[in-house]
C-alpha cells in the first residue's frame, strides 16, 4: 500500500512539471553567463561610481571590485543611482583577470 500511495505522488508531483525548449542557434543580445568573474582596479585620480550590470559599485582611487563575468552586459558609469553611459562591455576575454579603469575607458 506504501508502495503504490509512493507511486502515486511521484506521477502527481512530476505532472506539474514544465519542460523549457532551449534553442542554441538564436541569434540575439542576448547574455552568456560564463561562471567566472574579473577584477576591476579604479587607476583614476577619483572616486568614481559605476553600475555593473547587475548593481551599483563606489570605487575609491586605487580600490577593486569583482564584477560578474556575463558576457554582452554593460558596464556604465553611475551617478546619485542612476545609470549613465555605457564604459565597456562585458567580453570573455576578460573573464578571470584583473583590469584597469584607464584601460577600458580609451
Amino acid at each position: 500500500m506504501k508502495l503504490v500511495i509512493l507511486a502515486l505522488s511521484f506521477v502527481m508531483l512530476t505532472a506539474f512539471g514544465t519542460v523549457e525548449k532551449v534553442s542554441l542557434n538564436k541569434t540575439s543580445n542576448s547574455e552568456i553567463v560564463i561562471g567566472e568573474s574579473f577584477s576591476l582596479i579604479n587607476d583614476s585620480k577619483d572616486k568614481i561610481s559605476i553600475h555593473t550590470g547587475t548593481g551599483f559599485v563606489s570605487l575609491n582611487k586605487g580600490s577593486k571590485t569583482s564584477i560578474g563575468c556575463n558576457v554582452g552586459k554593460e558596464v556604465r558609469w553611475a551617478n546619485e543611482g542612476k545609470k549613465g553611459d555605457v564604459i565597456f562591455k562585458i567580453t570573455a576575454d576578460m573573464c578571470g583577470k584583473t583590469l584597469k579603469l584607464s584601460e577600458l575607458t580609451k
